[in-house]
């Protein structure tokens, strides 16, 4: 789609979900809309069924974590219209403490999607038929993809040949962190190669 055909759509957008939409921008020939929380699924529902629009594919829900914000977190939703050629973002303000609304009903692949994100960043799901962890295990601690989630998580886990099973013990570092220099494996020569600056000024 060309540009001047996506911002007719976005005003079309504009224009009939006015009550739900807070922006509407076009950025790198895509268009992203933000909305209300609560108007998630009314606003899907309407982009996939929209004669002029026809956005049938769900391709993906991810989110974004913005630790510093009061709603924490920015959910998205990535939809594709094989009648328009185009994909358009919609993006959702969310709090930590906040329940989402399912789209599992518009879109069933949305499912694991939701899942997935659950998982990852903790966000709830309202009317999910099954919200429980998808990628990690079920004594999982914790949301790997929060940014203030440690690097080298909480627990570890092995298999123990004596008891036969799986055993979670805390995390271990065989190292500690050490301050790395940067130096050039080349100190020692006459001339200096760039990132060296260092150690010919001390």
């Amino acid at each position: 789609m060309d540009s001047a055909g996506l911002e007719d759509l976005k005003e079309a957008i504009a224009l009939r979900q006015e009550a739900h939409l807070i922006s509407a921008d076009t950025a790198f020939g895509e268009l992203t809309l933000t909305i209300n929380v609560g108007a998630i699924p009314a606003v899907i529902s309407w982009l996939r069924d929209d004669p002029t629009c026809r956005f049938t594919t769900l391709i993906d829900v991810t989110a974004v974590d913005w630790p510093a914000r009061e709603a924490r977190f920015d959910l998205v939703y990535h939809l594709l219209s094989m009648h328009l050629n185009q994909r358009i973002r919609i993006k959702a303000a969310v709090r930590e403490d906040e329940l989402v609304p399912s789209i599992t009903e518009v879109f069933p692949a949305a499912d694991w999607y939701e899942r997935e994100v659950f998982d990852m960043y903790g966000i709830l799901f309202s009317g999910h038929p099954d919200l429980r962890r998808i990628l990690t295990d079920y004594g999982f601690r914790g949301y790997p993809l929060r940014k203030d989630f440690p690097t080298t998580g909480y627990v570890e886990l092995r298999y123990d040949e004596e008891q036969k099973r799986v055993v979670y013990e805390p995390v271990r570092l065989t190292q500690e962190y050490r301050q790395f220099d940067f130096m050039s494996p080349w100190e020692g020569a006459e001339y200096i190669l760039p990132g060296d600056e260092k150690k010919a000024s001390s």
